[in-house]
């Protein structure tokens, strides 16, 4: 069977991490790489038990380095390119959205760019439902990939920017391209500061959780198995330039998120701290993800089964979100790549 080479950026963070274990166990076939500068939140620790495999390989670098990036694809001339690498955390953006800018809007065009040149057979370019902006309370209405962009964040801001330009080399170089826009996710190897493993974390350690407002802003949550075999299949089947929206049909306050979470662990929802609002906090987000079913996709988990399994795979693996809280993950790279 021909061996396939296929590069996934932001392969150390959430999503992207959960997709490279995913790829190397399912495809023998594929050589994949996993790109990623390691800032803050790339966590190399959870690819342990895959980086002995021959065919998983990993690279450190920057998206936006022009010359890195098309050296790099001139040497290996990949055949897909599965785009994950962003900054994506809403609060950072709101402090320093140039940031933001740069990685997300420049790095994908550079990224963009080298794809055309080699030719790559597919661009999957990940995005999020942020970039629909919000929805009001009525449980009836859901974004459809049709639904305007209006994000209301930098960071959303940002990720619409890069949706409109991978778009645009569809329409004005012929790129093969799909876009997918999803749901909040969840499950295991989510960044400690996200809030479910934020409040895992700090329930476990019997510390306060903070809520933002009154917790009533709702999100739609999507387990990232459910999503790494939806990119999957729109990586294999998707039909060229459109987008696919993906979500979990798991509609929660924030608050009935972090309640059941303290239920499930035995704990007091005095625990629970209303603190200020986010700045711009949308009020809900919900997707209609049928595009996606027609194409032959459906969630295995409910909110109660995944968010269940979340918690036992939290208290299964201290060491790992102990280490990132504490800083030392950090340190993985140097001890485990230095020549």
């Amino acid at each position: 069977m021909e061996r396939k080479k296929v590069l996934i950026t932001g392969g150390a963070g959430f999503i992207g991490g959960n997709f490279v274990h995913y790829m190397v166990n399912k495809y023998a076939n594929y050589d994949i790489y996993n790109l990623d500068l390691l800032t803050y939140a790339g966590d190399l620790t959870k690819h342990r038990d895959i980086e002995a495999k021959e065919n998983y390989h990993f690279i450190r670098e920057d998206i936006a380095n022009h010359k890195a990036i098309f050296s790099l694809f001139d040497k290996e001339k990949f055949d897909y390119v599965i785009h994950f690498a962003a900054e994506s955390h809403v609060d950072r953006s709101i402090t320093d959205p140039g940031v933001f800018v740069r990685t997300n809007v420049l790095g994908t065009q550079v990224l963009l760019d080298a794809a055309r040149k080699v030719g790559v057979t597919k661009f999957v370019h990940v995005s999020t439902d942020e970039v629909y902006g919000e929805l009001d309370f009525d449980p009836t209405s859901f974004f459809t990939e049709e639904t305007p962009l209006q994000p209301n964040s930098p960071y959303s801001a940002s990720k619409a920017s890069s949706d409109l330009l991978v778009r645009a080399y569809h329409e004005t170089y012929d790129l093969p391209v799909n876009i997918t826009r999803c749901s909040n996710n969840y499950g295991p190897y989510h960044f400690p500061e996200k809030l479910i493993p934020l409040t895992i974390s700090r329930v476990l350690n019997d510390q306060k959780v903070p809520v933002y407002g009154n917790g009533k802003n709702i999100r739609d949550w999507l387990h990232v198995i459910d999503h790494c075999a939806a990119i999957d299949l729109v990586m294999h089947k998707g039909a060229m330039g459109e987008v696919y929206n993906v979500g979990g049909h798991n509609e929660k306050t924030n608050l009935e998120v972090v309640k059941s979470i303290i239920n499930a662990l035995d704990k007091s929802e005095g625990l629970i701290e209303f603190v200020s609002d986010r700045l711009g906090h949308d009020k809900r987000y919900a997707i209609d993800p049928t595009k996606l079913e027609q194409l032959g996709w459906n969630p295995t988990y409910t909110f109660e089964t995944g968010i269940a399994q979340t918690i036992q795979w939290y208290l299964d693996n201290k060491e790992w979100w102990e280490q990132i809280i504490s800083g030392e993950y950090q340190h993985y790279f140097e001890k485990q790549y230095s020549f």
